[in-house]
């Protein structure tokens, strides 16, 4: 199960996700959150009738999803996609229902890895899903979060998924 965005730190799951599926033979099951933040700040900025912007964000999590499939399929990896919106749950209890329900055997989740007070004011969707998920969770960074070694709030951490290929190499005994 593999949630994706329009985001560096989705695509570079994505891309783990089908080395991954193509080593194991799996297919993916690609989801998109349509949530109230985005909602809210298309309100705030443009503010328009919610009705419009909610179509217009479930368009948009429409071709972000299909881009994904696409991208998976042209890899030769069998995928399909589901939507929801977040206005009927958080983020995080969607993505774990899905994962239940389609009986995954692994959630590959690209994340900012977000440390200090930038995660105690965000929350971390990320660590949320890893501490509640029923089937093992894969933490993927984006190159350029990995490469410069520090997070948003200034401090450098340690990461313990510093190569985001590593796992699918791993597997492939590279």
């Amino acid at each position: 199960l593999v949630p994706v965005d329009a985001s560096a730190t989705s695509s570079q799951g994505l891309q783990e996700a089908i080395a991954l599926a193509s080593l194991c033979g799996a297919q993916l099951r690609l989801v998109h959150v349509v949530d109230e933040m985005s909602l809210a700040l298309a309100m705030d900025a443009y503010s328009s009738h919610v009705g419009d912007w909610l179509e217009v964000l479930r368009e948009g999590g429409q071709k972000i999803l299909e881009q994904a499939v696409g991208t998976a399929r042209a890899a030769g990896i069998e995928a399909e996609s589901c939507m929801f919106d977040s206005l009927v749950g958080s983020i995080n209890d969607l993505i774990l229902a899905e994962a239940r329900r389609w009986n995954a055997d692994l959630i590959v989740l690209g994340t900012h890895g977000r440390r200090g007070p930038t995660r105690w004011v965000l929350g971390s969707t990320a660590e949320n899903i890893v501490r509640r998920a029923p089937v093992p969770v894969l933490l993927v960074r984006a190159p350029s979060d990995v490469a410069s070694g520090a997070e948003e709030d200034g401090s450098s951490s340690r990461d313990d998924t510093a190569n985001a290929s590593a796992p699918a190499q791993a597997l492939a005994g590279g």
